[in-house]
């Protein structure tokens, strides 16, 4: 008999291994949540318990701050809320309904602890009311898994915010959200405020397909005002442009993947486009935006299939996958990051490869219009050396109509002024300015004399080449200067058409 076929039995004892329940508690804390992925956890338990509200109220003013989530789903049993207390009160591999949002069972523990040092949960089901509570504190000061069973909730901070049916999860103690000020300090407050208009943002993002009615419709509010959602898809808008959706269909569900390319910021106003960009900005919000059972969970960033750029900063891709593929994907505790699996990877760069072409072509239509010989440019965009110069054209009417007025000795002298502005562009400003914000580069407006020496300028050069007087009016207007100042230009032109010109 060879030593590979041999049977080895080996000598086994088992000791109890029970993890020390101070360390262990202590270390659910630093699974790297902040306010606004914490309290969207808590929105997912609320969704699962098909809430169709939830509430976040805060309080920053008293002198122990505290922050409740009320929502009115269908409540728990206590022997419910002692298990959804308990840590890995769910299997990740276990089958969940659609609008199951969690995973691990750990998101209401792990969030709550990431924020505070006391997490009470009051909840009520079929008209009866139960409550429990984790102590951090005392935890820490008996090291075991003490929960407490609490019999008058209603004597609890939060119960008054529950309704016939539902559950409040309260955090007391707010240790991790004073900002390192002491929790009686104005500061403390003003910490605590600052985050929470931050994850106000958050929760009209990742939650707005819910927000704007998709089953199950939800209402969100902050301290008693309605959230309304922000689409960082702009799909309701007009000038939006959507791809046909694809689906690649794989072995534990099907994903689906439609490409947007937003309107350029001048077709939309800047308070969409300054939500839709969010506090980092379009450059780098651009990418991909995954949706797991419509619950945002990736929001920009290309996720190394490609660089961000300017010129691709329109671009923004829905994916959307079910929770039938939590591990494919490596979805994490706090459902804010996720791994793409190969063969949704080898598809994403071939379809990203086609599809950033058409934001590219956005900003090219509209460069290209500046440039346009038709529309008389001042500057022209010229091919030198094999780069790409732009240099005042002058031959421009308004440009030939001084020079005429000017003395012979002065014409060069004008020509070569021209000419130094065009050397002197500031490109390297130029570009740090358009690449870190560029819907915040603007031109200087034109007074309206200025407008009326272009337009006479430019009238008479036009009517001079035998262009019509009846087609000065749409001539003219096809003009993006002159299209802007509209009202000014065409009380010029009736003035030139009717032979007035003073």
């Amino acid at each position: 008999m060879s030593v590979l076929s041999e049977v080895i039995f080996l000598a086994t004892r088992s000791v109890d291994a029970t993890p020390n329940a101070s360390s262990l508690i202590e270390g659910q804390r630093d699974f790297g949540y902040n306010l606004q992925t914490a309290v969207a956890d808590i929105v997912d338990n609320a969704i699962s318990a098909e809430a169709s509200q939830v509430e976040l109220i805060s309080n920053t003013e008293a002198d122990e701050p505290y922050i409740a989530l009320a929502d009115n789903g269908r409540g728990m049993t206590e022997i419910e809320l002692i298990e959804a207390m308990r840590l890995g009160s769910k299997n990740p591999t276990d089958e969940r309904r659609p609008e199951d949002l969690g995973r691990f069972g750990l998101g209401l523990k792990c969030a709550s602890f990431s924020q505070c040092r006391k997490l009470t949960v009051i909840t009520r089901h079929e008209g009866v009311t139960s409550c429990a509570r984790w102590d951090l504190d005392k935890i820490a000061k008996k090291n075991d898994w003490i929960l407490d069973l609490i019999d008058n909730p209603e004597n609890v901070l939060g119960h008054e915010f529950l309704g016939e049916s539902g559950t409040i999860v309260v955090w007391e103690n707010l240790d991790r959200l004073t900002g390192g000020y002491d929790s009686q300090l104005k500061k403390s407050a003003e910490h605590i405020n600052s985050e929470l208009t931050a994850t106000e943002y958050h929760l009209r993002l990742v939650f707005h397909r819910f927000l704007e009615g998709y089953n199950p419709r939800l209402n969100l509010l902050l301290n008693k005002r309605l959230l309304k959602p922000i689409d960082p898809l702009a799909s309701a808008h007009p000038s939006t442009q959507k791809d046909p959706e694809e689906t690649l269909q794989l072995r534990r569900g099907d994903v689906k993947i439609q490409c947007h390319t937003l309107p350029h910021h001048k077709r939309m106003t800047s308070e969409e486009w300054d939500e839709i960009g969010g506090p980092d900005g379009h450059l780098k919000s651009q990418g991909l935006y995954i949706y797991r059972e419509n619950r945002l969970i990736i929001s920009g960033g290309w996720l190394g299939l490609t660089r961000q750029t300017e010129l691709t900063k329109l671009c923004r891709i829905a994916i959307n996958i079910k929770n039938t593929m939590d591990s494919e994907w490596k979805i994490d505790v706090k459902k804010a990051s996720a791994q793409l699996p190969p063969t949704v990877k080898a598809r994403l760069k071939i379809v990203i490869e086609r599809f950033l072409g058409t934001s590219k072509r956005t900003y090219h239509g509209r460069g290209k219009k500046l440039v346009d010989e038709t529309r008389f440019p001042v500057w022209n965009r010229i091919q030198k050396d094999g780069l790409i110069v732009f240099k005042p054209d002058l031959n421009h009417p308004v440009f030939l109509a001084y020079s005429k007025q000017l003395p012979e000795n002065l014409k060069e002298g004008f020509d070569t002024c021209l000419r130094l502005v065009g050397a002197s562009l500031p490109i390297d400003t130029l570009h740090a300015e358009l690449a870190g914000n560029a819907e915040a580069v603007g031109v200087d407006k034109p007074d309206d004399q200025d407008i009326e020496k272009i337009v006479y300028a430019m009238a008479d050069t036009f009517l001079e080449n035998g262009l019509p007087q009846d087609a000065l009016f749409e001539t003219m207007q096809s003009h993006p200067l002159l299209k802007a100042h509209w009202d000014v230009v065409s009380k010029i032109l009736e003035k030139i058409v009717q032979g007035s010109p003073e």
